[in-house]
């Protein structure tokens, strides 16, 4: 069709007009064409009609006129309501279904958004309501020590989505932007948007430290054929396929695309989604399900409640409960002992380096050749004479010696360090007041002289393990990853199910087996392809003697390219959106 402001293409329904309405200036109509300031051209205007606006099929026609039509506070109400839809296409829910229904009502919003701000707001309000009810787990923390932190209760509640919700906005924001300068025609604006939604996604996960949590790929992880594309692009390429995808139904109701190539548009992408789906499904036929020969793993969860594992009183009922569950013969007799013990993050409460009798009591429950491996803080002295504090990493061999140890590289900001320090007298949450220094990055600890075939692994302490691309050290690359956690934070909530279904796609993105072990759950063990071999839920107390599995041979895309191959999509995206501008 021409393009320019003020015109649109000529109706593709032919049912007799029943008025006339005025052409529309600024560039927008509802439930028809869209154009966006494309450069002006001589091309003939067309008449709106009353009956032009019952776009093919008419069903969704009415649903994006309608929403199109949206002002003032609904159209803030209904972007929030499709934010918080979207959730539920993530863990523990899964509908993945949904995000069918919030994007395309997302992209029908903003046909309505006239200005920048209305853009930006539109974004942003769905933002909010996607991070306030996906998020909503982490004020459980503060209740731990409300009588010390109830201050920071809306900060974390409400704060924290109004910070990420600035993300979505700037998404949206783009989106139109660019839609004015005419890019995204027809087809091209389920590419463009998914684009600008994903462009600010990766963002999110790197500026200001990055949080990437709950992005839209992540709900894959009860679909594990569709999953095993994270091994070729990773998490975010794989929210950008879903968003895609999720997107094109924008389409059918809209008159710069034919009912036909619509359709057609809609149903590549669900053939996409089986095409991935049946890749993945010849590749977990394939999977080799071998464990390492020699290795029998005991991971402990004691179930400590978060308001107790401090308490000075507690502290050492707390460090004999797990001496007690680790010294426990094992459920099956049959089955050979453990020779490698693991506790969750800050099981000990003491700086085992500094105490004697803490390193021998781990000793007398250390298997005879084998290890003790425990999340514990540290303290060193720097070079100024200033103490330092770590949440890390011990091993203990059987004569009470720590023959290794590891540090947090990547810490919760306000939990374990608290930034704008100058503005802000108060101490980290986690710390009780003081505050963690930051470790020297990924690394790869080699203790198969401690325990003879035990694989090289890369040390993850809680929140380490959400981000994709940093929870191996490239140049010295293990062979399985270890996730200490203490999720007894937030209860019994949606947050330790989210946390480990994270945990699932970096073991398929690295190509790696995964062990988890947690305070209060959720444990276990993830082979390299996502499946869980090993479970000890929620709240349970025990432990799982296991079998580690073997990495396959050979790394992963992912693992190899990061987020390059991503990178290279998401350009691709841009690149045809700015094509749709001449190809109308």
């Amino acid at each position: 069709m021409g393009a320019g402001v003020g015109t649109v293409s000529p109706p593709h329904n032919t049912a007799p007009p029943t008025r006339t309405l005025a052409p529309l200036h600024g560039g927008i109509t509802y439930g028809a064409a869209r154009t966006y300031g494309a450069a002006p051209c001589r091309c003939r205007s067309f008449a709106l009609t009353a009956t032009d606006t019952l776009p093919v099929p008419a069903k969704l026609g009415r649903v994006s006129a309608r929403l199109a039509a949206l002002t003032g506070w609904r159209r803030l109400a209904a972007a929030m309501l499709l934010g918080g839809l979207a959730t539920l296409a993530l863990p523990p829910a899964n509908l993945m279904p949904v995000v069918l229904v919030a994007f395309p009502g997302l992209i029908w919003l903003l046909d309505g958004a006239e200005t920048r701000k209305a853009a930006f707001a539109v974004g942003w309000f769905f933002g909010f309501g996607h991070h306030l009810l996906g998020l909503y787990w982490i004020s459980a923390a503060l209740f731990t020590d409300i009588e010390r932190f109830w201050w920071a209760l809306p900060l974390s509640a409400v704060g924290l989505p109004v910070l990420l919700a600035m993300f979505s906005g700037g998404a949206t924001l783009t989106f139109r932007l660019l839609r004015r300068r005419g890019f995204g025609a027809g087809l091209g604006r389920p590419l463009l948007f998914a684009a600008c939604w994903c462009l600010w996604e990766w963002l999110r996960g790197h500026v200001f430290t990055g949080f990437p949590w709950n992005l839209i790929g992540y709900g894959w992880v009860g679909v594990l054929p569709v999953l095993q594309t994270a091994s070729l692009i990773g998490i975010y390429g794989l929210t950008l396929a879903t968003v895609l995808v999720a997107s094109l139904p924008a389409a059918l109701p809209d008159r710069d695309t034919t009912p036909g190539r619509a359709r057609a548009a809609v149903a590549a992408g669900l053939a996409l989604l089986a095409v991935l789906g049946g890749w993945g499904a010849w590749r977990l036929a394939g999977a080799a399900d071998e464990p390492v020969p020699g290795i029998r793993l005991r991971l402990v969860q004691a179930a400590i409640d978060q308001r107790l594992k401090w308490a000075p009183g507690e502290r050492a009922q707390n460090f004999q409960s797990h001496l007690a569950l680790s010294a426990a013969a094992p459920a099956d007799p049959s089955t050979p002992p453990p020779n490698v013990i693991i506790w969750p993050e800050t099981a000990v409460p003491f700086f085992i380096e500094d105490d004697a009798r803490v390193r021998q009591a781990l000793a007398s429950v250390t298997p005879s050749g084998g290890l003790l491996i425990t999340g514990a803080p540290r303290t060193t002295m720097d070079a100024d004479g200033e103490r330092r504090y770590f949440n890390g990493m011990v091993a203990v061999d059987g004569s009470g010696a720590a023959v290794a140890d590891y540090d947090k590289f990547h810490l919760v900001p306000f939990g374990e360090y608290m930034p704008l320090r100058q503005w802000l007298p108060v101490g980290a949450i986690a710390g009780n007041g003081a505050e963690f220094s930051a470790g020297p990055g990924p690394r790869t600890l080699h203790l198969g002289d401690r325990v003879a075939g035990l694989p090289p692994f890369s040390p993850l302490i809680c929140y380490e393990s959400i981000f994709p691309g940093a929870v191996v050290d490239t140049a010295d690359r293990p062979q399985w990853l270890l996730n200490l956690t203490n999720d007894a934070w937030y209860g019994r909530t949606a947050g330790p199910h989210q946390h480990f279904a994270i945990n699932q796609v970096r073991a398929v993105e690295e190509g790696l087996p995964l062990v988890r072990v947690a305070n209060t759950g959720i444990s276990g063990v993830v082979d390299s392809y996502g499946r869980v071999r090993q479970l000890l839920g929620l709240g349970e107390r025990g432990f799982i003697d296991t079998t580690l599995p073997k990495a396959p041979s050979g790394v992963t895309a992912y693992a190899r390219m990061g987020d390059w191959i991503f990178g290279i999509l998401l350009l691709g995206c841009f690149m045809a959106a700015l094509a749709s501008r001449y190809h109308r």
